[in-house]
């Protein structure tokens, strides 16, 4: 007899996983639940978390994920996919947003249950990315217009509003460029090698005809190798007898055109003579140094790179907007505060506690100035000559300490989770000061969504290849370590201005942050970043490598764990982000981010190592290394 489970949202799960694989035709299908990115690996699929309030968002994201992951396995073939996809990285992500959308419009024809689910899914996608909030079409990836407009065209079906609006700003360019192409989609749709062909043909017609590569239904050209080599052993040497003699078979020259030869060939002459003297009269030392190397733009990689940085901003929140509009937005995060006041002032009187119990207050006794130490005052009295006796107390740990707090203003943090985010980094600063400990709030993300000035100065060069980073970093200082608190409060409200939150490239911002630390005088250095996944660039990774941003991360972090001037943990918003970070936690629900933060930051100060290692979640081996 097995045990009742005591999570409501257990039977939903095992029901879900059995209508999937029935869905997939996959019966050895292995789905798990999981707060990483969802996706499907050989005979294990990956879908969101579904918590215990077994919310109706919750559910339909569950839905529509396994619906699409399963209509995928279903009518999707690997090797066909393979043999016709293009060699460029733009000409790839279309030709994959296509085949995506020919699965599910595939199956949403056959089961028009699924159509539903999987506009959840896209609906959620959307405004995850922001899409509803674009305006102009080269903000907008032409990807995912392509996909979402093949979906419209053979369903029929209205699109989620933020990709119906990505879908609009493109659909007038597609359909002038590619309009006749699109006309047989009805036909190719259940034949996944005569889609592919005609995905190659839209790509063409777009004008990326230079990032298809080589035909795969032409013949291969190496059969007709032997026949012309043949020809060639046929031909004329170019070095024998038979070559006619130019000198006797050109015509004869006029006196004037022979003597203007000459006079040009004895002038290049005197002049090479003349940079060779040059070249021996000069001295050694004399010659002009070579220029020096342009620095690497990154410490942590040498080989990371930036296009340009003309356009990059490291800005002050209050340079952002009027002040009565951050007074606003301020007035608004704290109406998202309210319902959480108790808890928070829970925790915050929590992290206060633990901090102050860790004052152990030593002294220094019998000095010559400092607090009088009444203990000693009897002294005093039996002998009037015994001099006063004052005490000073030592300064403990803590108080010579800044913490930074770099938080995610990406677009994936949108609503709850940069609510959340603000909040507490509003607590901690004020716990935080009262306990004599500076404070620094930094945000990171881009100036625009897909590229903004940066792609636009690369398309003008001609799309030069592998040109790194290609978007504009906006570097947001909410609080500086020296400012109080008071003075900054209304700052903080920004997150909560719309259009502001975009791309995420965290490895150029945990590198920012660490150069603005090593500058501080404090002898105890925190970094502290929330972050909700990993660093994401449509604009970057669409000319790099695919992994360009997520080695650079890899990169800086290990620059700093190595360096150890800075002690660095981070904490995950419904990602793992311990596959990064050394020192990491990882949260499923945003509301358990005060917690987290709490326990993070007074476990650092713990004077235990043992306690300090056990609240960071480390064991020490062996080796005596403290490892995860």
């Amino acid at each position: 007899m097995t045990k009742p489970t005591d999570n409501p949202a257990d039977p939903f799960k095992k029901a879900l996983a059995e209508a999937t694989k029935t869905l997939a035709d996959a019966p050895d299908l292995t789905v798990n639940y999981s707060v990483d990115a969802p996706g499907m690996t050989g005979e294990t699929m990956r879908l969101p978390q579904v918590s215990r309030r077994l919310t109706r968002d919750e559910v339909l994201l569950a839905r529509g994920t396994a619906d699409a992951f399963a209509l995928r396995r279903r009518h999707h073939d690997d090797a066909t996919h393979s043999r016709y996809a293009p060699s460029g990285p733009l000409a790839r992500e279309i030709y994959e947003a296509m085949e995506t959308a020919r699965c599910e419009a595939v199956g949403a024809r056959a089961m028009p249950g699924t159509a539903g689910n999987i506009d959840a899914r896209i609906a959620h996608e959307a405004d995850r990315r922001g899409y509803a909030q674009i305006t102009r079409a080269e903000d907008a990836p032409l990807p995912a217009a392509a996909g979402y407009l093949v979906r419209h065209l053979a369903t029929g079906r209205a699109l989620p509003e933020g990709a119906a609006n990505v879908m609009d700003l493109w659909r007038g360019f597609i359909e002038s460029q590619a309009g006749g192409t699109l006309e047989n989609l009805d036909h190719v749709l259940a034949d996944q090698a005569a889609f592919a062909r005609l995905a190659r043909k839209v790509i063409a017609d777009l004008g990326y005809a230079d990032q298809l590569g080589d035909d795969p239904d032409q013949p291969d050209p190496e059969d007709d190798s032997s026949e012309d080599a043949s020809e060639d052993e046929d031909a004329p040497d170019s070095t024998g007898e038979d070559e006619p003699d130019d000198t006797e078979a050109a015509p004869e020259q006029s006196q004037d055109q022979q003597q203007d030869q000459t006079q040009a060939q004895v002038s290049m002459e005197d002049t090479a003579d003349m940079e060779a003297m040059e070249e021996v009269e000069m001295p050694e030392g004399d010659e002009p140094p070579e220029p020096p190397a342009p620095p690497p733009h990154s410490d942590a990689d040498p080989n990371y790179r930036a296009f340009t940085t003309d356009h990059d901003e490291e800005i002050h929140a209050e340079d952002l907007a009027e002040p009565a509009e951050l007074e606003r937005l301020r007035a608004y995060l704290d109406q998202q505060l309210e319902p959480l006041k108790g808890a928070v002032g829970r925790l915050a009187n929590k992290l206060q506690r633990r901090l102050q119990a860790q004052q152990n207050r030593s002294w220094e006794f019998d000095r010559e100035e400092g607090i009088l130490d009444v203990a000693r005052l009897a002294r005093v009295v039996a002998n009037p000559t015994t001099p006063l006796s004052f005490k000073v107390e030592k300064d403990t740990e803590f108080r010579d300490t800044v913490v930074t707090l770099l938080l995610d203003n990406s677009g994936s943090m949108r609503g709850r989770p940069i609510s959340i985010a603000a909040i507490c980094a509003d607590v901690l600063a004020r716990t935080l000061e009262r306990c004599q400990v500076k404070v620094e709030i930094l945000g990171f993300t881009t100036r625009a969504w897909k590229g903004g000035q940066s792609r636009e100065k690369w398309l003008a060069a001609g799309r030069p290849q592998a040109p790194g980073r290609l978007n504009d970093l906006r570097h947001i200082v909410y609080k500086g370590a020296d400012a109080p608190w008071r003075r900054t409060r209304e700052n903080l409200g920004l997150m909560m201005k719309e259009g502001l939150l975009k791309e995420n490239i965290d490895g150029e911002a945990l590198e920012w942050a660490h150069r603005r630390m090593l500058a501080r005088r404090e002898a105890r250095k925190i970094l502290m970043v929330i972050s909700d996944g990993a660093p994401v660039d449509d604009s970057t990774l669409s000319v790099n490598a695919a992994t360009y941003l997520e080695k650079h991360l890899r990169d800086v972090i290990a620059m700093v764990e190595k360096r150890k001037a800075v002690e660095l943990i981070a904490i995950g918003i419904g990602h793992d982000v311990t596959r990064y970070y050394q020192h990491a936690v990882t949260i499923t629900d945003v509301e358990q981010l005060a917690g987290a933060m709490t326990e993070q930051l007074a476990g650092l100060f713990d004077t235990d190592p043992r306690k300090r290692a056990r609240v960071l979640g480390m064991n020490k081996v062996a080796s005596g290394v403290w490892r995860r």
